[in-house]
């Protein structure tokens, strides 16, 4: 049984966290923390957690503990994580593990010293349809990959306080695009190239953001990737992906409530798509749970790491410098100028 703490008590720590005590067998929620001591106390009470707290270090402290789960605030991630790697603990992160390269290298290299597991929370690689694709992909059905295209556009605008705080829309949103471009490829990332509007937030305040965004990827094995973002969807959150290759094409559509299509005098209806993500992806994250769960239990190796983070943080940073010099921007540029030097190509290659 794997007793787990989880820092951060928000919307995607609860969620987690139900996940944990309703879905996985082999795992036990065994204690809670949150900045907000009141907010730890109502998360341990609704989820069973015979321990709450209000500094995390505590929970690394718990010799009873076997992983955290750090779903705190982003400007937290790295630091936390170094911590419980060197206090013994299995780590599951959402992204980003932080905004710096180079941190993110004390990170990997905290991790490989301790030798606990550390899994970066890229969901969407869980989703069963994009899984169905990037099955197809490695068994040569679809031939030689030549493209792939992600649609990723959310249903309302951002407030202008979280729109400042949370990195931009490259490293916000479409690092989970970048990501999954890269797993679906099967390869890395050589060259973004961003095509931007500058963007207003829903209060009406201009930002130095983008929206929408149209973002064009080469790989090095040769598949090219096109990114379409947007932050004002009106419809819904609309999630859909196209593989194409010498054999075919496989696509994903949107997910609904039901497929049930009504036809009559007006034309052809049906429901809008999922509205938010946590409803859109409910299976992928318990999904990338019992996962994490079964490599920490069984001694395999995560299916997502700190290099993934490290990589799709790389490629959003390489956007954000496209927009700003609308120009190409190879991951190179990046590396070399984030202060990483050999260590940081290293991690990425």
């Amino acid at each position: 049984m794997l007793n787990i703490g989880l820092i951060g008590c928000g919307r995607i720590g609860k969620m987690h966290a139900e996940t944990v005590v309703s879905r996985i067998p082999d795992a036990r929620l065994a204690a809670v923390c949150d900045v907000s001591e009141e907010a730890a106390a109502e998360a341990a009470q609704t989820y069973g957690a015979e321990q709450y707290f209000s500094d995390y270090r505590k929970v690394l402290d718990n010799p009873g503990i076997d992983a955290v789960l750090v779903c705190s605030n982003g400007d937290t991630h790295s630091e936390i994580s170094i911590e419980a790697a060197k206090a013994g603990k299995h780590i599951f992160c959402e992204k980003p593990v932080d905004v710096s390269i180079g941190r993110i290298v004390e990170t990997m290299e905290a991790v490989e010293k301790s030798g606990v597991k550390m899994m970066v929370a890229f969901n969407r690689r869980f989703d069963p349809n994009f899984q169905k694709i990037k099955s197809m992909a490695l068994s040569g059905e679809l031939g030689r990959l030549k493209m792939i295209r992600i649609t990723s556009r959310d249903p309302e605008m951002p407030s202008g306080e979280y729109a400042r705080k949370c990195g931009g829309l490259f490293i916000d949103t479409t690092v989970h695009d970048f990501d999954m471009a890269a797993f679906l490829a099967g390869g890395k990332i050589m060259e973004v190239y961003a095509n931007v509007v500058s963007m207003r937030s829903a209060d009406g305040e201009e930002l130095d953001d983008y929206e929408p965004a149209i973002t064009t990827l080469k790989f090095e094995n040769g598949v090219i990737g096109v990114i379409d973002n947007s932050r004002d969807c009106a419809y819904g959150y609309d999630q859909r992906i196209e593989v194409f290759g010498t054999k075919g094409a496989a696509a994903a559509e949107n997910e609904r409530e039901t497929n049930v299509m009504v036809s009559d005098c007006d034309g052809f209806h049906m429901e809008k798509p999922y509205y938010f993500f946590l409803e859109r992806y409910k299976r992928a994250y318990e999904e990338e749970m019992r996962q994490f769960v079964e490599a920490v239990v069984h001694n395999f190796d995560t299916p997502t790491s700190a290099q993934d983070g490290l990589y799709s943080l790389a490629a959003a940073m390489a956007a954000n410098k496209s927009a700003k010099q609308n120009r190409p921007v190879l991951l190179e540029e990046i590396l070399n100028t984030e202060g990483t030097g050999r260590q940081g190509k290293e991690k990425l290659l």
